[in-house]
């Protein structure tokens, strides 16, 4: 046997040279040397990791900021839309506009059905936030105002955290959740002094709105980290439509229609702005930044509703509107330095 066709395993020898402290195995053409833990390489690879993890969490800030903002039109464009259509015509037409869009965009970009295990959550996300709170908001706003239908985002954040906490076992810090309470307390004595302090026959929609809402959110944004978030939201439109279709025809029926200017306008916003590409971009802030974080963000979103209320339907502000902003704005930069 030769020494060319040896099957011996040729070893590394350990070399020791005068005035070298290397005693390992000689490194040859073509083999990678790989420093120690503390080398300046892997310095700058950590570096770059939390530059990357911080980029990562002001893009994901700045997209659920974003919905939240097309969010805070949703109330006025809501009452819009109720000039011209009935409540059941307005959900149930928003609905199938909104899977039209949603679904065009699966199809164009040829998007694979989602596994079997996600279509429960989906089914969730459909219930709470396509079907639920809509419906729910939009009854209650018949007789409501919307400095009063705010009091539910008021407590969306806080019931958002709680259900997201309770389903992925998602431990907040205790100052994550003081800010979070006292953000959720300022915004609820806001709205009731916006509201006189009397409670409606409109809060049990309300508030079951609320319920049925944020269990879509912690839903929709635990899936928004296995699959796209207009993916998430698109499919749940989709799956709605053997209910909306039908709802619509069925409630086109029996509510007249007025088309006017706002109708039509408050429409197309609830449909193309909060019914889609505004979740598109919260499920994908949810996914980025976690959705405790993510749902205090909302805390905002009641005082974006009034400024739009007042500028777009004529309602006014009492004095309090600037203290209750800075009290928020304050509560929302706690929760988002806060750990959770």
């Amino acid at each position: 046997m030769t020494a060319q066709d040896s099957a011996t395993a040729r070893t590394a020898i350990a070399v020791s040279t005068p005035g070298s402290s290397h005693t390992g195995p000689l490194d040859t053409p073509g083999s990678a040397h790989t420093g120690p833990p503390d080398s300046p390489g892997s310095a700058r690879s950590d570096h770059r990791g939390d530059v990357r993890q911080r980029g990562d969490a002001r893009t994901g800030t700045l997209l659920a900021a974003l919905g939240v903002t097309a969010f805070s039109l949703t109330f006025p464009a809501t009452a819009w839309g109720l000039e011209g259509f009935g409540p059941w015509s307005l959900v149930a037409v928003r609905s199938v506009l909104a899977a039209l869009v949603a679904g065009g965009c699966l199809l164009a970009l040829r998007v694979p059905l989602p596994g079997r295990r996600h279509w429960t959550g989906l089914a969730v996300v459909a219930a709470g936030v396509v079907l639920g709170f809509p419906l729910l908001t939009t009854l209650a706003l018949e007789t409501a105002t919307t400095s009063h239908a705010a009091v539910v985002v008021g407590l969306l954040p806080l019931t958002t955290a709680l259900l997201s906490a309770a389903r992925t076992g998602a431990r907040p810090s205790r100052t994550f959740w003081a800010a979070a309470f006292a953000g959720a307390a300022a915004v609820i004595a806001f709205t009731v002094q916006q509201s006189g302090g009397r409670l409606t026959g409109a809060d049990a929609y309300l508030f079951g709105a609320l319920l049925v809402c944020a269990a879509g959110y912690t839903e929709g944004g635990r899936l928004a980290r296995v699959m796209p978030g207009w993916q998430v939201i698109g499919w749940a439109l989709v799956l709605c439509l053997p209910l909306s279709v039908p709802g619509a025809l069925v409630a086109l029926s029996y509510e007249p229609v007025h088309l006017t200017a706002h109708s039509v306008t408050g429409l197309l916003w609830v449909a193309a702005g909060s019914q889609f590409l505004g979740l598109v971009v919260w499920y994908r802030g949810m996914a980025a930044i976690g959705v405790p974080k993510a749902s205090q963000l909302q805390l905002a979103q009641p005082l974006l509703t009034l400024v739009w209320s007042v500028l777009l339907l004529g309602e006014h502000l009492t004095p309090a509107a600037p203290l209750t902003a800075a009290a928020v704005l304050v509560c929302i930069a706690l929760t988002q330095r806060a750990r959770g």
